[in-house]
């Protein structure tokens, strides 16, 4: 493998770069018209326009990535991920073309792509799930009846996709149906399909995920945990490894249970596989990610491990050389998704001009970062300028540096997810681990860190004024 065309954009296009270039391989750059003096066209080697700024006329093209990797004899190609990296399709076309698709084959995408048929996969291996329906509906009707015997609060989930969308909490039966029409409706305009599935709703959730990898040869470790409870608008903000609450017996249990989902669809490569975990430390399988996760640091952090290398290496038909008895957790890493975003006005995105834009540096901090100063936030993609990832031998060490990088972060000419961050990783809820995805709901509002930020012009201005003073004094003093 001496070429890799990476099929994506901003930072996770460097990321996987940076990597490639570290094992002495050339690597290729795509690009939109709207990306043309991004920093991830200037990192490749090579770098090719695939088309005008909307995603499915550049990005989401395939048939031009496709064209430009063979053009430039491409050996593989690596999605990143969103985009083309868990379409099935893009994988067999890769495969068509005797390109080499860094990820899962196409069956493994196509059948964990639908929840329903993930449930279907992995029910030989007795993985706990959430009580609710084996088929997909889209008869009112009849879900009505099933929600009634299963009993609410039920959750209505689209059964084609992810992101929130699609998706409703039902707390009572007079609300269902109007909840259901527009569940569907969502997941139809979203997805291209209307069906969806109906479980037992799990009031205080939290969001573990367990990150495997799994070789050509039989070969499937799991690397830990990551707790991804913080969300807005049922997506993550917040991420860390470990979790807080999870004891080494069940631990061992999840990612057992996490191998076994890999198993169940013959996995090759690097995936996530997310459960719920209820009040009384219950796990239930939700669904599995074919693909490398956005919040992948934290867990190369604690397990000492580069994932894009080992993708690589897996892709290449190498045997995985780590066992799992050999893989320790070390330390604790946290991740913060730095987004071009309000948080003052519902986290809506935030488009402008990066006029200042300086980023933390220092022992156990990283970003991994798509932006340069100047740069303009296009309205095309997903707003996500960076991830701020610290790490430290305990959870509050690293919290401790989280919330020294965020103050060290300047950003100026947009809004971002920075002062959520920071009102987070101070929060006494967050920092004592006893909290589930109802966090930004429970306590969160901008009003809070309105407060937040007048407290902290109060402290600079009181700091300000006894400079003043002592350099006052300084000047009294006779010679």
């Amino acid at each position: 493998m001496k070429k890799i065309l990476v099929a994506n954009r901003g930072e996770i296009a460097i990321r996987v770069m940076r990597t490639a270039k570290n094992m002495g391989i050339k690597t290729v750059a795509v690009f939109s018209e709207a990306d043309r003096n991004s920093p991830h066209v200037k990192y490749a080697d090579q770098a090719v326009c695939i088309g005008p700024a909307p995603s499915n006329e550049s990005y989401l093209r395939g048939d031009k990535i496709i064209d430009v990797a063979k053009s430039l004899k491409v050996d593989a190609i690596h999605p990143g991920y969103g985009f083309l990296s868990e379409n099935a399709d893009f994988a067999e076309l890769c495969e068509a073309n005797s390109i080499t698709f860094i990820g899962p084959r196409s069956k493994a995408i196509k059948v964990m792509g639908s929840k329903l048929a993930a449930k279907e996969t992995v029910k030989a291996y007795n993985i706990p799930m959430v009580p609710g329906t084996d088929e997909a509906i889209t008869d009112i009707a009849e879900a009505k009846t099933i929600a009634k015997e299963i009993g609410f609060p039920i959750l209505i989930k689209a059964s084609a996709g992810g992101g929130g969308k699609g998706m409703r909490i039902v707390e009572n039966e007079a609300e269902f149906e109007s909840q259901m029409d527009r569940a569907i409706s969502e997941a139809k305009n979203a997805f291209g399909d209307g069906s969806v599935f109906i479980e037992k709703y799990v009031a205080s959730p939290r969001h573990i995920e367990i990150q495997v990898m799994a070789d050509m040869h039989g070969h499937v470790i799991h690397l830990f945990e990551r707790e991804c409870s913080v969300q807005r608008r049922h997506q993550k903000v917040v991420e860390e490894a470990p979790s807080a609450v999870l004891t080494p017996e069940l631990r061992e249990k999840m990612g057992q249970a996490a191998i076994n989902v890999a198993r169940s669809c013959d996995y090759i490569g690097a995936g996530t596989v997310e459960f719920l975990l209820d009040e009384n430390k219950n796990f239930y399988f939700l669904e599995m990610n074919t693909r490398l996760q956005v919040e992948h640091p934290v867990s190369e952090w604690i397990a000492g491990v580069d994932l894009v290398e080992l993708q690589i290496k897996v892709a290449r038909g190498e045997h995985l050389d780590i066992k799992q008895e050999d893989l320790k957790i070390n330390g604790h890493a946290l991740e913060l998704r730095v987004y071009a975003e309000d948080p003052m006005n519902d986290f809506l995105p935030s488009v402008g001009n990066l006029e200042i834009y300086k980023i933390p540096k220092g022992e156990n901090i990283r970003v991994d970062n798509g932006f340069e100063e100047g740069m303009d936030i296009p309205i095309y993609y997903d707003p996500m300028l960076s991830k701020l990832i610290t790490y430290g031998k305990t959870r509050e060490e690293a919290i401790e540096l989280m919330i020294e990088a965020i103050n060290d972060y300047h950003i100026q000419g947009v809004e971002t997810t920075l002062s959520f961050g920071r009102f987070v990783f101070e929060h006494e809820t967050f920092r004592s681990g006893d909290f589930d995805t109802h966090f930004v709901k429970k306590y969160y509002s901008p009003s809070l860190i309105e407060t937040q930020k007048q407290s902290e012009a109060e402290i600079a201005a009181k700091i300000a004024l006894m400079r003043f003073l002592e350099d006052q004094k300084v000047l009294r003093i006779p010679n």
